[in-house]
């Protein structure tokens, strides 16, 4: 077939259009491969205290790649700092940890034991049990949360993605499978011969009797790298804490031999929830710090003030300038009500809360406000107090898909910090089996206002369009 000179020239011009096209498209797969392939720190990182350092799997001022899915992102590694800490024990380290699913983490672990290291491990009774062990039967029963952890387990561990786990995927991915291989002796909460505590809370570890690691993470990748099964998480907000001084590390370890009793083969003497005795707030120094250390739970028979909640609302009255808080849960009436005494003041009070609690109806984010939601009876709660002066610099973070705010600090004055695995409600202080520290620091307080910060500027706050919805529902579902 022959073209005249018009159409040769079409085809001609057509054929470079092609591409050009092509070319064009390359480009921006390119770019859009780049932008998502590298990443820059936005800021520089800040000093640390020498005995005191700070870590947040979000933090703006580092990256790393994500030992599991691969992927460079903004962040401090929280699992790498805990698995250099342990990569020094001598002697002995003690764990205790609402879950544990971190396989690095879980090896690091393991070889400490066999080098010789004493290692006791307690967790929750809820997540004592390999997933390795889950029969067929048992996965067809598992429902929600627990489902999606089994689910992602699957898809971290299946390296091949051939849609099968062989066994030495399964082996290498299960972490408590992992440590049970290793004979390392683990308890939970049901060691005392009860069905459990409200839930063991805590998430720290001891090394060498002076070595400290606590925070609000929990060691599971969803609390520190992001949830396997959704690409944009990058891990519930968490921090960690890194504390050189054995004399914290001393009421830790005490705290620690409460629980293990005579360990796992033992007699049921271990103590948890509100079997153990009321420790009251203990003060320990470092240089340059002061932390009053306090352990949950406390019981009702003593006076709210003598309890961890107690000890929260005492130290937000001691503000003078300012009180910044980023919180899972905040449910705590008489914390709340403490807060807007200090917020009548004039003192600048700023609340962020996760999205999946901010707004319910026992939510004291809703008290801050000014506002009160009936709950599904169209029932008020009990004691509410919304505030009279009410404030509009509370409300939700944005955050990547997938993930939760699942901080428990606050800031004050940019001087005091207080942290731990304790939320602010109820349950943590009643049930639960958790810590909290109160940090008097300046240089550790500056690693949590740029938390703050970098949480509060993108943050949905006041009455948004949500709240708005949520309170007219209500109104037409009770006032029917």
């Amino acid at each position: 077939m022959h073209l005249s000179h018009l159409q040769w020239e079409r085809s001609k011009w057509g054929q470079w259009g092609i591409l050009l096209m092509l070319g064009f498209l390359m480009f921006l797969g390119f770019t859009r491969w780049r932008s998502r392939s590298t990443v820059n720190p936005s800021l520089q990182p800040l000093p640390q205290d020498p005995y005191i350092q700070v870590y947040f799997n979000h933090s703006e001022a580092n990256i790393y790649i994500e030992p599991y899915r691969g992927t460079q992102r903004l962040g401090d590694n929280l699992e790498q700092v805990m698995i250099e800490t342990i990569n020094q024990a001598q002697t002995s380290i003690d764990l205790a940890a609402y879950e544990l699913g971190l396989p690095k983490l879980a090896r690091a672990l393991r070889d400490r034991h066999r080098a010789g290291v004493q290692i006791r491990i307690i967790l929750d009774n809820q997540h004592n049990r390999a997933w390795s062990e889950v029969s067929p039967s048992d996965v067809g029963a598992l429902q929600g949360s627990e489902r999606n952890k089994y689910e992602e387990f699957r898809h971290l561990a299946d390296q091949d993605r051939n849609g099968q786990l062989s066994s030495a995927e399964m082996a290498e991915a299960d972490a408590l499978h992992i440590l049970k291989k290793a004979q390392i002796p683990i308890l939970d909460d049901t060691a005392d011969g009860s069905k459990g505590s409200g839930i063991m809370h805590h998430k720290f570890i001891v090394v060498d009797n002076r070595h400290l690691m606590t925070g609000s993470a929990n060691y599971t990748t969803s609390g520190v790298h992001g949830d396997g099964l959704a690409p944009d998480s990058r891990g519930n907000a968490n921090a960690l804490l890194k504390i050189e001084s054995p004399a914290l590390a001393n009421l830790f370890t005490q705290e620690f031999e409460l629980m293990w009793g005579d360990g796992p083969a033992g007699r049921k003497n271990s103590l948890f929830g509100l079997q153990k005795p009321y420790r009251p707030t203990r003060q320990i120094t470092t240089p340059g710090s002061v932390i009053d250390i306090q352990f949950s739970p406390t019981s009702r028979k003593l006076p709210w003030s003598e309890s961890v909640n107690g000890a929260i609302a005492r130290t937000l009255s001691s503000a003078v300038q300012s009180i910044d808080l980023a919180l899972f849960v905040f449910s705590d009436q008489m914390i709340s009500n403490q807060l807007a005494q200090k917020a009548e003041t004039g003192l600048s009070v700023k609340a962020l809360i996760d999205p999946s609690f901010v707004y319910r109806n026992y939510s004291e984010g809703l008290d801050m406000l000014g506002l009160a939601i009936p709950d599904h009876r169209c029932q008020y709660e009990s004691g509410n107090q919304p505030w009279e002066q009410p404030i509009l610099s509370v409300g939700t973070p944005e955050l990547p898909a997938g993930d939760k705010l699942h901080h428990k600090f606050a800031l004050i004055d940019d001087r005091t910090v207080i942290i731990g695995s304790h939320n602010w409600s109820n349950a943590a202080n009643e049930k639960n089996d958790e810590n909290l520290l109160v940090i008097q620091n300046p240089t550790v307080a500056a690693h949590f206002r740029r938390e703050f910060d970098r949480l509060y500027r993108s943050a949905n706050l006041g009455i948004t369009p949500k709240l708005q919805k949520k309170v007219h529902q209500q109104q037409q579902k009770c006032n029917r």
